[in-house]
């Protein structure tokens, strides 16, 4: 209290907020390199990335997890942007994988779902990025799953079908959308892009950040930075530049 009484504090800083909501390829993406990372590291002293990536989760658990992460508040608490990022583990099949499996009709609902919760808490669509799921390389991802003792779990052309249903809620939607399947495949070797086949590795996490950020930088570039920038604060009373509201 005696540092805010000599300093004469000025109102509360509120950092504005991103969003990464997920499964694995969301909650990883905060390691080194990653493409969450790399968010946070271009929107420092701007905005704050929040990752709240829940690796093994399909829709239909994010849909009931989803009110507990935003709920309504005031206009401050509204994130400037949220990623949706799921259907690697919906498209699991079935008869190998019956935990994450979610039918391609109910995921499709659940992504519908999502949006429609964020906007009834003031996010509205415009606010809000779906991704589709990447490409699967099932010969590296099959050994994988040989080394976890049970027999290849996902293939390609299901996975596309996902990413196809995700392309059309973000139409019905209203909302933006990055077609990472797609995209990844128009390079002729997207195996590079991933790690063990499902998951990305650091030119997988790189190329994701690319194609992202101009999707975000719409979003956020009104943002101020945050704070004078040191050259500008005043020498004498430096308290004139750090305290002033609405400074920054």
């Amino acid at each position: 209290m005696a540092l805010c009484e000599a300093a004469g504090c000025g109102s509360a800083l509120t950092w504005p907020r991103l969003l990464l909501f997920g499964d694995s390829i969301t909650q990883f993406s905060f390691q080194q390199g990653g493409w969450g990372a790399s968010l946070a590291d271009k929107l420092v002293r701007k905005c704050d990335v929040l990752n709240r990536g829940f690796s093994g989760y399909n829709t239909r658990w994010a849909k009931i997890i989803l009110p507990r992460l935003i709920r309504k508040g005031n206009s401050l608490d509204i994130p400037v942007a949220v990623t949706i990022f799921f259907g690697a583990n919906d498209s699991a099949l079935k008869d190998e994988n019956p935990k994450q499996h979610i039918p391609l009709e109910e995921y499709a609902v659940n992504l519908k779902s999502m949006v429609q919760y964020l906007k009834s808490v003031d996010i509205p669509e415009n606010r809000v990025i779906l991704i589709t799921p990447t490409p699967l390389c099932e010969t590296a991802w099959e050994k994988e799953c040989i080394i976890q003792g049970c027999k290849l779990n996902r293939l390609n052309s299901v996975v596309g079908e996902y990413a196809n249903a995700c392309l059309q809620v973000a139409q019905d939607c209203g909302t933006d959308v990055l077609n990472l399947w797609t995209l990844m495949q128009d390079s002729q070797d997207f195996s590079s892009y991933l790690s063990d086949g499902l998951h990305l590795s650091p030119k997988g996490n790189e190329f994701l950040f690319s194609h992202l950020w101009p999707l975000i930088e719409k979003k956020v570039s009104s943002l101020p930075l945050l704070l004078p920038y040191w050259r500008d604060v005043a020498e004498a009373k430096p308290e004139l530049s750090l305290l002033r509201d609405g400074d920054h």
